[in-house]
């Protein structure tokens, strides 16, 4: 099957989303590059969607010409089943780069990012749950299932701020992903504990 870019709803809803052709660049595109027409872009473009739309193409160039990045992971920690790799951090710079590993058998709380947010599966296997709120009088923070999504290495998935999902490596081998975040808005962050019927913000 061929790799996918995907976009993730608030509501849960998963589509396929531009297309995944993009022209191999007559220089390296670096990652200093890729920051700095990313900080262009967001400027001038406000909707999300139309961010993202433009984002995966630059992430799969990204991860094509500066092929190091693939490499620049860390090995789950076995207490908590994951790890992050910041690829880049400066004083109030506001987006969050990162390279994320979950390791086999693990599973990422039910969670929304309160942001845009693209991830790019590496390496390993990995099934996304998806959730939409479904509120009662009695249960304000009601969720419903709303699918599953497996991706493979060269899938892109991307998500509108009040997407919410439960990340889960599949195989014997670890999930490596290239995660790429805007602005958190904390007040909106929260995690989903299904059972109870409850959220916990951040």
């Amino acid at each position: 099957m061929e790799n996918q870019n995907w976009l993730v709803t608030d509501a849960g809803q998963v589509e396929v989303f531009g297309t995944t052709d993009v022209e191999e660049p007559e220089r390296v595109y670096r990652l200093y590059r890729f920051l700095t027409e990313l900080e262009d872009l967001l400027a001038a473009v406000s909707d999300d969607r139309e961010r993202l739309l433009a984002i995966a193409p630059m992430v799969r160039t990204l991860l094509t010409s500066a092929y190091w990045l693939q490499m620049e992971y860390k090995e789950a920690n076995p207490k908590t089943g994951w790890a992050v790799n910041f690829l880049y951090r400066e004083h109030q710079f506001p987006l969050t780069v990162q390279m994320v590993t979950w390791a086999p058998g693990s599973r990422s709380t039910i969670h929304n990012h309160a942001t845009w947010g693209l991830v790019a599966l590496l390496g390993g296997q990995e099934k996304n749950h998806f959730w939409r709120r479904s509120p009662t009088d009695e249960f304000p923070d009601r969720l419903e299932p709303a699918g599953e999504l497996l991706l493979s290495p060269g899938d892109i998935i991307t998500f509108t701020p009040g997407a919410i999902h439960q990340v889960e490596p599949l195989g014997d081998e670890p999930t490596i992903s290239f995660n790429l975040y805007g602005v958190t808005d904390f007040k909106q962050r929260y995690v989903f504990d299904p059972a109870a019927q409850t959220a916990k913000r951040f």
